[in-house]
């Protein structure tokens, strides 16, 4: 049985979870990557896919492969909470340095918290506008401050109200599913799979992949509380499932809505209009739900984006993790995300939030290869705690294994790139097809594997048995 959990506020930030703290059952990890992907931003990622033009079976085919492919990934990086008791950007270190870190990998995470979480403000001023009436700058106001109290109090209460909403969610997902088959404004027409296309088949497949990759800079942050023995496989098992499975309905779910409702209206006003064609009413109730499951993804967004921005002071000059540095962090996320989502707009929201999904793919493909080969592959998950926290440890302050693959995976990934303003001339060649993310994983893991066949891996890991915190498995 779970210990009690003290009601205060989360003491830890960035800093390493002894295991006399550690507590938790695996299966925890079920409810709160199933709920964090079941809300307003979920489904709106569903009708950016619609955008695509894929066609409606095509595109539910490209959202499962790439959701199975993406949550691959970022399930093997849960896998590395419980093992190191770390959150995941420090996990970064050995890899890209001490300072290199910083610039390289939490700079670019902290761009991907800011960017979510202004998509999550306008969706939440969105939703309060179309329930209330209010304003949508008081409506993300009134948002991000319940999210903020939940993210201040942090891993504990995080998990456990993602608990508390997994069934009334599972619920009113049931009822948005059967109201969009059975919407009349669906027509039969959609299910007819029509010819292949593999340039919008391959962008839904990377905004998918891309959204289920934009998890792996804070997916073991969830995990890091576990006891150190429970295993990988465990950890990799209760984290993929749940998330492939909210992906893969959520964002289904969403081309069809968008598919059946799509006629102009901002997201909020088509899911709420599908839902009430199920029974009047019923939309109002899945829009309220969504949007408070959106309030739970926006915490958890806020407290990443705090734990980000205190790694990044914690590398320029060591910092102690008060309670107190990480209000003025969630602070800083709250003012930060207000400015940009009253500049972006509920009316350009789905060009914005496209752009998201894309570019944070392309961000943080080499940067999962790299962790996990490093992990797996190359230390084997033998790491010094004590090292990782030192600005001038084993690992160094400019990891140039780590930045030297980066840097070449980005220069390969260039050509096969498919934005709005720039199409790579391998893409062009392919017809437009976006393969990014497998050049990016392949060529960022093997190079980082040659540049680290002189690292002298017996001293380091005589460190680590003399240190005695991280065990062999």
């Amino acid at each position: 049985m779970e210990p009690v959990q003290p009601p205060g506020i989360e003491l830890h930030s960035i800093d390493y979870v002894p295991a006399s703290e550690r507590h938790g059952t695996v299966r925890h990890l079920g409810a709160l990557w199933f709920v964090s992907g079941v809300n307003l931003t979920g489904l709106a990622t569903g009708v950016t896919t619609a955008a695509a033009g894929a066609g409606l079976v095509w595109t539910l085919v490209a959202t499962v492969c790439g959701a199975l492919f993406g949550t691959f990934f970022m399930a093997f990086h849960s896998a590395q909470g419980p093992q190191l008791g770390l959150p995941q950007l420090v996990q970064s270190r050995p890899q890209f340095g001490y300072l290199g870190a910083a610039v390289t990998v939490w700079v670019f995470a902290f761009v991907n918290y800011v960017a979510f979480n202004t998509s999550d403000a306008i969706l939440s001023g969105d939703a309060l506008q179309a329930l209330a009436g209010l304003a949508p700058d008081i409506g993300y106001f009134l948002s991000a401050s319940v999210a903020a109290v939940v993210a201040l109090f942090g891993y504990h209460w995080i998990h456990r109200i993602n608990r508390w909403l997994t069934w009334p969610l599972i619920l009113v997902m049931l009822g948005l599913t059967a109201a969009a088959l059975l919407s009349p404004s669906l027509p039969a027409s959609a299910w007819t799979p029509g010819p292949f296309r593999p340039a919008p088949f391959m962008t839904v497949f990377a905004i998918v992949g891309g959204f289920q990759l934009g998890w792996a800079p804070y997916v073991s942050d969830y995990s890091r509380y576990l006891p150190a023995d429970v295993g990988v496989r465990t950890t990799f098992w209760w984290t993929y499932l749940p998330s492939a499975i909210s992906a893969i309905w959520v964002f289904g779910l969403g081309a069809m809505l968008s598919a059946a409702g799509g006629d102009g209206r901002t997201p909020v006003e088509a899911f709420r209009a599908v839902g009430d064609g199920l029974w009047p009413g019923f939309g109002t109730v899945a829009v309220v739900a969504q949007f408070i499951a959106l309030l739970s993804v926006m915490a958890i967004n806020q407290y990443g984006g705090m734990m980000s921005l205190i790694s990044i002071a914690d590398s320029l000059r060591p910092v102690r993790p008060t309670r107190t540095l990480r209000a003025a962090g969630i602070l800083t996320m709250f003012v930060l995300v207000w400015a940009i989502a009253r500049g972006v707009g509920v009316e350009r929201f789905t060009a914005f939030y496209g752009n998201v999904l894309i570019f944070i793919g392309y961000l943080f493909t080499p940067w999962t290869a790299i962790n996990l080969v490093d992990y797996f592959f190359v230390r084997k998950g033998l790491y010094s705690i004590r090292e990782i926290f030192r600005p001038d440890g084993m690992y160094g302050r400019w990891g140039w294994r780590g930045q030297s693959a980066y840097a070449l995976a980005l220069i390969a990934m260039t050509p096969f790139m498919v934005t709005a303003p720039f199409t790579g001339p391998a893409a062009r060649a392919l017809g437009g097809v976006d393969a990014t993310i497998f050049v990016g994983l392949v060529v960022a893991g093997a190079v980082y594997v040659v540049v680290c066949r002189d690292l002298d891996l017996d001293a380091e890991r005589a460190v680590v048995e003399a240190e005695g915190l991280i065990r062999h498995r």
